[in-house]
């Protein structure tokens, strides 16, 4: 891979409440301004008991939503953290237990020192001292692991958080936290892309996706319900609940537009460059397998069978008899799949699939009246739905077709030959194409949105669009101006 290429592990906003994005104040109160007022330090043994007793109902919940600490690297220090992986020994049960010895040896010999030999009225100022100067180190040791490793590199042997997590098992086999643990959940695991995206942003560097225990939660103790998984999850799955939430959650999940999908074998067929950015790959699937898919849905492909990480796109084409399937790829700047993709693949290569997938955009052939809005490579699923309503004929279809395409340059339409040809075959097809910086008059200059103002879509219309949601969205709101039900247009974020 290009040495380039973006890291596996992403920055994103951490802090979903006010206290998670201003507790690290408290850090510097104690830690620095303890320095100067020790009695300051004496909020230490309070904040101790508050996390013992939260780690009994909740596990290390508190390292995800209240510790200071953990607010100041996040906050403050993840943007200028190297951000690189944490090294997995220094989570390893010796260390963490050296750590945690190391740790309540020297705060018992320092409180003794003060018990024996400090005057009793400067007995809780020397105290204080020792809390706010332990609370100095953890942000100076921590902080610079923070930003030489990741962020939360302190976290992974805190002795704190060894601390919750001996506690939190005793809290599970008590009873205590039965009801009032909240654990990651996922709705359904055939509804996981596998993409592999809340292990990228993960503060502890754990692989929630391939860890869903049989009752859809994450069993993994290490997990701090900080929720950076569930607000970054693409496909919108995944839960911060109790068990029994997640029993509600499991039970009306929907498997629509999931449940036919299957693993396939598959060798790559063909790369082909459609420009610099843009490549076409064919797949033919071994064993004769057959992949019967409804035009809009997509395909997982392994791009890290190490890891088991999938990246989601849209099928774009296929054979008449499913045998093989082809996918169109834009590489992206930052896009972590896309770099892997374009940098590793070879024709011949073998090929993990998973698929079909997907019910957001899934195209119903039943409708007499079909419109298809796309920007950028947000085109792709709209390719294989012309080839199967107009070139193979796969279904009894006599309604009428609109395709919306927009794009940029000139050389950023791609498949616009396809589109123009089959338009000229097929009566009941209409091509719009649109062009927002066009060098030349050859084509109209604006946007999807445009030419939908010049439309009369009757409220008959299902209408499905891909791309950019700015351009969705805009969209669906001339769409329901113009009276088309809002339950007539399915949206998918091709970003996905």
């Amino acid at each position: 891979m290009a040495s380039n290429a973006p890291s596996f592990y992403i920055k994103t906003n951490r802090a979903f409440s006010p206290v998670r994005r201003y507790i690290w104040i408290l850090t510097l109160l104690i830690g620095v301004g303890g320095q100067f007022w020790p009695l300051i330090g004496l909020l230490v043994p309070v904040i101790m008991a508050a996390l013992i007793l939260t780690s009994l109902f909740k596990g290390k919940y508190w390292c995800g939503n209240f510790c200071p600490h953990g607010s100041f690297f996040d906050n403050l220090l993840l943007p200028i953290s190297r951000h690189g992986r944490i090294p997995g020994f220094l989570r390893s049960l010796p260390v963490v237990a050296i750590v945690l010895v190391f740790f309540l040896f020297n705060m018992g010999r320092r409180f003794w020192h003060v018990y024996a030999e400090i005057e009793p009225g400067a007995i809780w100022e020397q105290m204080g001292l020792i809390f706010s100067t332990t609370y100095l180190v953890v942000l100076i040791v921590g902080g610079l692991l923070a930003v030489a490793v990741s962020s939360r590199t302190w976290c992974q042997f805190c002795p704190m958080g060894t601390i919750q997590h001996i506690f939190y098992k005793l809290g599970k086999a008590i009873g205590l936290a039965q009801k009032t643990d909240h654990r990651v959940t996922i709705e359904h695991p055939e509804l996981c892309h596998s993409c592999g995206k809340c292990a990228r942003v993960c503060p502890m560097q754990l692989y929630p996706y391939l860890n869903f225990s049989e009752n859809h939660m994450l069993e993994d103790e290490e997990c701090i319900r900080c929720n950076t998984c569930v607000k970054n999850c693409p496909a919108g799955i995944l839960h911060l609940t109790t068990p029994q939430e997640a029993e509600k959650i499991k039970r009306n999940a929907s498997l629509d537009g999931f449940a036919e999908a299957d693993y396939y074998e598959a060798q790559i067929k063909e790369i082909k460059e459609i420009k610099e950015d843009v490549r076409q790959y064919t797949f033919d699937l071994l064993n004769s397998a057959q992949m019967i898919f409804t035009p809009g849905q997509f395909v997982l492909v392994e791009i890290d069978s190490n890891i088991k990480m999938f990246r989601a796109y849209s099928i774009s084409a296929s054979q008449d008899d499913h045998t093989e399937i082809t996918i169109t790829v834009k590489k992206l700047p930052d896009g972590y799949g896309t770099n892997l993709l374009f940098e590793n693949f070879r024709e011949g290569d073998l090929v993990t699939l998973k698929g079909p997938m997907g019910k957001d955009i899934r195209i119903d052939p039943t409708g007499k009246e079909l419109m298809f809005i796309s920007n950028g490579i947000g085109v792709t699923p709209f390719v294989s739905a012309v080839q199967s309503f107009f070139d193979y004929r796969h279904y009894n279809f006599d309604g009428k077709v609109t395709l919306l395409y927009g794009a940029r340059y000139e050389e950023d339409l791609v498949y616009d030959d396809y589109f123009e040809y089959m338009a000229r075959q097929n009566e009941n097809l209409d091509y719009y194409k649109v062009l927002s910086r066009p060098r030349t008059d050859k084509y109209p200059k604006g946007y999807v949105t445009d030419v939908i103002k010049e439309l009369s879509p009757s409220p008959e219309t299902r209408v499905y669009i891909c791309g950019t949601s700015a351009m969705a969205n805009q969209a669906i709101e001339q769409l329901v101006a113009k009276g088309v039900p809002e339950n007539n247009i399915f949206y998918e974020d091709f970003g996905l």
